[in-house]
């Protein structure tokens, strides 16, 4: 079976084609700048880029577009769509609906759009990309999964916000949690290579956007990002924690209301606020060479708000076998790791510099020393390839 993985956004169309029986990716790409000037998009198959400049007005048409090259004889992907099994779409909020993939039908499509003032951005673009498969693919089934579904195993002690309890009654104000797709795959990874699913673990998906996750016996009992993706670490650009009263005196001070406040807070916060210079952290670590010290201070806080979740998240466990190193920053940036996990010997991390310092790109790493109580590994995440199991095995369920 092969089966086409879809993540839509606001203007942009990301997609994965992967054959199911080697769960190898056949084709990927990215259309950038839907309904907007300069539209294009970047396809990549057998190591070549191929690149296609024309206007997109919507994901509709950049759907046809993509299925277009897909099926082109010159590059070789698809001999016609009957061959695509399935669509896996990943969508953002699940709500307190979903907890887990769902084939979509009429029903699922409401309720995306009931849930859609829960994540604003981001659900429009997700509904808009199932809308558009469903539009040039009518007869191919489409599956529906959530960025929050992996974190609904939460117990409501992890989830319940101090607020008017009515909140939650009326309008689901709770802890959701997201990159749940990402977390769930490092659980499932992590508990093949034990060989053992009896684990606690605490998953750092560290990248632009930035969360942990604390997982026991398979499952999420607690994770840093909240209603919104706005709560938790400091990200790129998103302040992460603090103090909610903030928003009322700065609003006041600079004649802001709330849509600038949250804008502020989502996109001019995190690394780049505090440094002034990127949300790119090897942008910001350069200028820390150079002496900056509004870059040193930048890496500074976001390192310590990491190390303090995953000291936060061993006492709600009760104890750590795993921690999990994934995403941009994650797997790729070896001195933010050692840092993080430098004077961790008190939980018992004995940390391998090392291997962690020779780490290869791309492949599964453990970076902690044969006599560490705690295993820590370096382990690529690979959300696409989780979406195109699950949708799979939706879709195998479907004929049973």
């Amino acid at each position: 079976m092969k089966i086409l993985v879809i993540n839509a956004g606001s203007s942009s169309l990301k997609y994965q084609l992967l054959d199911m029986e080697t769960e190898k990716v056949i084709a990927k790409g990215s259309v950038e700048k839907i309904g907007l000037e300069g539209s294009m998009m970047t396809h990549k198959v057998n190591g070549q880029a191929y690149t296609y400049k024309q206007k997109l007005s919507n994901h509709s048409e950049s759907l046809e577009l993509v299925l277009k090259v897909l099926q082109d004889p010159k590059i070789g992907s698809l001999k016609s769509l009957d061959e695509i099994g399935a669509v896996g779409h990943r969508v953002l909020h699940g709500g307190e609906i979903y907890s887990k993939a769902v084939l979509v039908d009429d029903e699922v499509m409401k309720n995306l759009k009931k849930l859609t003032p829960l994540g604003p951005l981001h659900m429009p673009a997700n509904i808009s990309g199932i809308e558009a498969c469903m539009k040039v693919m009518p007869k191919v089934p489409n599956v529906a999964l959530f960025d929050t579904a992996f974190h609904a195993t939460m117990p409501k002690k992890a989830y319940t916000y101090a607020t008017p309890y009515e909140w939650y009654e009326k309008y689901g104000v709770r802890r959701y949690g997201f990159h749940g797709t990402s977390h769930e795959y490092i659980t499932r990874t992590v508990e093949q290579i034990e060989g053992a699913d009896k684990l606690n673990i605490i998953s750092c998906h560290i990248g632009n956007g930035a969360s942990l996750a604390a997982i026991k016996n398979g499952k999420c009992v607690d994770t840093s990002m909240g209603l919104t993706p706005l709560e938790g670490l400091i990200m790129g650009t998103r302040s992460g924690d603090l103090d909610p009263a903030i928003l009322e005196y700065v609003m006041d001070k600079e004649g802001l209301d709330i849509k600038q406040m949250l804008n502020i807070l989502n996109k001019k916060s995190g690394l780049l606020g505090i440094s002034g210079i990127s949300s790119d952290i090897r942008d910001v670590q350069a200028e820390v060479k150079n002496g900056n010290e509004r870059a040193e201070l930048a890496v500074d806080c976001f390192i310590y708000r990491i190390k303090k979740y995953i000291g936060a998240y061993a006492a709600a466990l009760g104890g750590v076998d795993v921690i999990v190193f994934t995403a941009g920053t994650g797997e790729n940036r070896d001195e933010i790791r050692e840092e993080i996990m430098k004077d961790m010997e008190f939980m018992g991390v004995d940390f391998d510099v090392e291997a962690n310092r020779n780490f290869k790109r791309g492949e599964i790493c453990l970076i902690s020393k044969p006599t560490s109580k705690v295993k820590v590994y370096v382990i690529p995440t690979d959300e696409e390839l989780m979406i195109a199991r699950q949708t799979k095995a939706v879709v195998e369920n479907l004929k049973k």
